[in-house]
């Protein structure tokens, strides 16, 4: 009875349960399929290529999501530029080549080398003078709907601290 209560009690530990955002409700772009999920304060609005290039249209966001099937095309040229001047987050789902295939000109998703194959998802944000990145692993390196809305949840949480920094440094009118 004791070693089957030892066993129970480490498959529990092993288990994870999921926290929702539930914080500031976000508008999220989203080049692709957005997920499905429930319980999150999140609104998603799907984009197309030619939006993504349109850095005004972009600032109704908090920030863009591009998912797998998107990212070969997310890496072009035409889109390097947008990435670094749009003053919103991208996330790229599912990449594991970081952010450097979409960030570096002289770079192609196909040349880029797995830099992150424990990533579900990295991240980019330039503002100003600086630039951040992200990235976020599946717990145990598991893919399932818990370890996935895990993911999307600290993604979110992200978004909203950038948002909040972002408010207190903007001045009064």
């Amino acid at each position: 009875m004791i070693v089957i209560l030892a066993v129970l009690s480490g498959c529990a530990q092993d288990k994870m349960e999921v926290s929702y955002y539930t914080g500031k409700q976000l508008t999220i772009g989203v080049v692709g399929e957005p997920p499905i999920q429930k319980g999150h304060t999140v609104i998603y609005e799907k984009i197309t290529f030619e939006e993504l290039k349109n850095i005004e249209y972009l600032s109704d966001f908090d920030a863009v999501f591009i998912t797998k099937d998107n990212l070969l095309q997310a890496a072009n040229k035409e889109f390097k530029s947008v990435y670094k001047t749009a003053s919103i987050p991208f996330f790229f789902i599912q990449s594991t080549k970081s952010h450097i295939p979409f960030t570096h000109e002289e770079l192609s998703y196909e040349t880029v080398p797995d830099l992150s194959p424990d990533m579900y998802a990295t991240g980019y944000f330039k503002n100003r003078d600086e630039f951040l990145t992200w990235g976020y692993g599946l717990h145990n390196n598991e893919e399932n709907q818990t370890n996935i809305e895990d993911v999307y949840t600290r993604i979110f949480q992200t978004i909203a601290s950038i948002d909040k920094e972002r408010n207190e440094h903007e001045e009064p009118i």
